[in-house]
């Protein structure tokens, strides 16, 4: 079965326990934890060991499954903390952006290769390493996701399959999608407003705020068997007010569960 999360980074500016709270109450399966430095640390790598057991109960507390962490940065030694914390949390999907410009071959090749050695650190912590496409970035479309995947052998590199960030690509998400998904590990969804660079406002990255058809992209993803964590991502709402942040992820949740019932996948 698919299960719903919500990355914690919608509720930045509130500890850990009150978006998890929030997350329950909203209906979800499950949590993306949010170790992203310099915008949102619900799970602190440098210190995920004083952590980890207060994490682990309070998720129980909730009903919450652990689905996922977006650590974001492609960096060694973050990486190696957030694959330790991830064995010890039952984690099973680390998520980080490519890194490096687009349409620039080296760094293409660069940050493919550091996916490939950190995608082998992974496999050593029984984790799996995902990575999306990312606006501007090294990786930014179906196109140079596939040549990631060609690339990239391990067992223990997947694909973060964002239709936000596809559809800014100027692609069609649900056609993308099967493209890619033998190696989709994991999905982060939000809608999207216009073309982009930005994903917008983040009361209009709600799912079905936007112009990305999401009923079409959840129909391609259990017509072609997926049934990995779909955890909603929602950044920039660091100024709105607790309740707002929890109508985000509320609506969502409606608006998704809606989808996969009528699709008879929940």
């Amino acid at each position: 079965m698919i299960r719903l999360g919500v990355n914690t980074v919608l509720f930045v500016g509130q500890d850990l326990e009150t978006a998890l709270r929030h997350i329950a109450w909203a209906g979800y399966d499950g949590v993306e934890l949010s170790a992203i430095k310099g915008m949102c640390e619900h799970l602190e790598l440098d210190r995920w060991e004083e952590q980890a057991e207060g994490i682990k109960s309070m998720a129980a507390d909730y009903g919450l499954d652990l689905l996922s962490m977006e650590e974001g940065a492609l960096d060694e030694e973050r990486l190696e903390k957030a694959f330790a914390a991830a064995q010890a949390l039952g984690v099973p999907v680390v998520n980080v952006g490519p890194g490096g410009k687009a349409d620039v071959d080296e760094d293409f090749e660069r940050q493919t290769d550091l996916l490939a050695a950190m995608a082998e650190l992974a496999e050593g912590f029984g984790v799996t390493l995902c990575v999306k496409a990312h606006v501007r970035a090294s990786i930014y479309s179906t196109p140079t996701t596939l040549r990631a995947m060609r690339k990239i052998s391990s067992p223990s590199f997947g694909i973060d399959m964002d239709p936000s960030h596809i559809h800014r690509a100027g692609e069609n998400p649900a056609e993308a999608l099967g493209q890619v998904l033998s190696r989709v590990r994991h999905v982060h969804i939000r809608d999207c407003r216009g073309g982009g660079p930005s994903p917008g406002e983040p009361a209009l990255q709600a799912c079905g705020r936007g112009d990305i058809d999401l009923a079409a992209y959840f129909k391609a993803m259990v017509e072609g068997g997926y049934d990995g964590p779909v955890c909603l991502e929602v950044i920039g709402a660091k100024d709105y007010p607790l309740s707002r942040q929890a109508i985000v992820a509320a609506e969502s949740y409606g608006y998704m569960n809606a989808c996969l019932k009528a699709l008879g996948a929940r």
